[in-house]
């Protein structure tokens, strides 16, 4: 046969064993049941399209588009196909396998996105991302995150061919560095349990779920790196954060879906900087003090302090006079700087007072009085004092109270009750009876004789209470938990401003509820009989 190509275009029929598939096109799924059907058609009515090809010798071919329907003529064993015979470079083969998949409605993106990054990598003729999304039709964001998803690990993407996630995870899931997109990949389910013992059912979530992990799991906000973003040597493999790709504000055509704010994705390298911060802080100044935000023994030999050995001093101002008498809201001559090495606010520069013998941060106990009247006046004072911090204290916690019953009301229905029963249980038994009453209460919940315990009513309680009461007390056990590990006042103020609870309207109403109480104890207390007597008399 004559193979001579005489035009720059040419239609002919060829024999199969003439043709090859093209090792650039991106199409990488073919059906088999569709190839069937496609095959019988064949049978019947021959190859009604060409197939696009160029020559690579005189009895060679590489089929540029067609490769289902080469596939089909197999199946249906047929001697020749028709094709069109055309001379095409590297670079205008690749362009005519994207425009012909982008064209088929089964495309994957995947396919699409090995296509777009073929064009990318291609020595001449160069293109850009804004010239490709012009040639296709598409905008540059989408050219960018198309592109992004050939980054995706082998799992994640294995995953995306058998359609078990969406496009919106993938690309999501592309962002993240790739030891991040197996935990991402995992956040994308939940597993379902059906009950009488059948394995659990995989449910898919939606996207704006990922979106929540990743934006509290990944995403760190570098207004808040104690660490010079511009500073290229600090982790000389990472350079400078200024033209980083994992920064959401350095590629605003890949993370425009992740919101405004400018952010890392990429924690180790974040954590590596945040320690090579402290490293050269801590050089720089030999003499400065190493704390952690932890609680527990000083390690022997660790130049770092824990929670326990130091007072942090705050510098933003008290907002009672109650809480103006805190250790941390006062300073004494022994304050000095100190660099967070471990624990929360890593890297950070705090205030600190860590002299045990401070007589403002760590008063000695005062002495005992000389004589008696003295000890009886002091008494007195001392009883006062003690029934005012008493009042206080009532107060201060009948605040708490009901500010934590005004965030459990604010807390929305998300878990399963399944999930949720299984978090409640198991936070429950980690608090201590007492804290536990805490929130028992809210609930209403009382021992009827001393007998009964709290905690067995309670876990009785958990298991009739229905999904939107689980919730709340899910977050309340939560703030309990974390209030018998600190700040508790602290805790509690964090907790009402992410449910917006006014606690400053609560503790007003509280203030005025003991005001009432005391004013009709007093009202109501009895006269003594002297008393009664010294009246008449006068």
């Amino acid at each position: 046969m004559n193979t001579t190509i005489a035009n720059a275009t040419e239609y002919r029929d060829l024999p199969l064993a003439m043709l090859t598939e093209s090792t650039t096109n991106p199409r990488r799924i073919f059906e088999e049941n569709a190839l069937k059907e496609l095959a019988e058609t064949v049978r019947d009515k021959g190859v009604l399209s060409p197939l696009l090809v160029r020559p690579l010798s005189e009895r060679s071919f590489e089929i540029v588009f067609g490769a289902r329907r080469y596939r089909a003529a197999q199946i249906a064993e047929v001697a020749t196909v028709p094709v069109r015979i055309k001379n095409l470079t590297d670079a205008e083969v690749l362009e005519a396998q994207l425009i012909e998949n982008l064209q088929r409605r089964d495309v994957h993106p995947m396919e699409e996105a090995e296509g777009y990054k073929r064009l990318l990598t291609l020595e001449e003729p160069k293109y850009s991302i804004e010239q490709i999304a012009a040639k296709v039709g598409k905008t540059p964001v989408y050219i960018a995150q198309r592109v992004k998803l050939t980054e995706l690990c082998e799992a994640v993407t294995e995953t995306f061919y058998r359609n078990d996630i969406g496009v919106g995870h993938a690309l999501m899931l592309a962002k993240l560095p790739a030891d991040l997109q197996q935990q991402g990949l995992s956040a994308c389910f939940k597993e379902v349990y059906n009950g009488g013992g059948e394995k659990p059912a995989r449910i898919l979530l939606p996207v704006r779920s990922l979106r929540f992990w990743i934006e509290t799991n990944v995403l760190l906000l570098l207004k808040d790196a104690p660490f010079d973003k511009r500073n290229p040597h600090l982790v000389a493999i990472a350079g400078s954060c200024v033209d980083c790709p994992s920064r959401t504000g350095h590629n605003k055509l890949l993370f425009a879906d992740l919101g405004k704010q400018d952010a890392c994705t990429n924690p180790s390298c974040y954590d590596a900087k945040v320690q090579a911060h402290i490293a050269q802080t801590v050089a720089a100044k030999p003499k400065l003090v190493q704390i952690s935000t932890f609680q527990g023994q000083q390690r022997e030999g660790s130049p770092i302090l824990p929670r326990n050995k130091y007072v942090a001093i705050r510098d933003d101002k008290p907002e009672d006079k109650q809480r103006a008498q805190w250790p941390e809201y006062k300073t004494c001559k022994f304050v000095t700087e100190a660099i967070v090495a471990e624990g929360h606010g890593q890297g950070t520069i705090q205030k600190v007072c860590v002299n045990p013998e401070c007589p403002v941060h760590h008063p000695k106990p005062k002495k005992q009085p000389q004589n008696r009247q003295q000890t009886d006046a002091d008494n007195a004072k001392a009883k006062a004092e003690h029934d005012k911090q008493r009042r206080e204290q009532a107060i201060s916690e009948t605040t708490g109270i009901r500010v934590l019953a005004a965030i459990g009301a604010a807390v929305p229905v998300r878990l399963m009750k399944r999930d949720l029963l299984f978090v409640v249980e198991r936070l429950a038994t980690m608090l201590d009876e007492n804290r536990l009453a805490i929130v028992a209460k809210q609930r209403g919940i009382r021992k009827a004789k001393d007998s009964d315990s709290i905690t067995k009513l309670f876990a009785d309680f958990l298991r009739r209470a229905e999904e939107n009461v689980l919730g709340r007390v899910l977050v309340e056990l939560t703030i309990v938990f974390a209030a018998s590990r600190g700040n508790a006042p602290q805790v509690l103020h964090e907790a009402a401003a992410v449910y917006k609870v006014n606690t400053d309207a609560i503790a007003l109403k509280v203030k005025q509820e003991f005001a009432v109480k005391e004013k009709t104890k007093k009202e109501a207390k009895p006269i003594p009989s002297g008393a009664v007597k010294n009246r008449k008399a006068a």
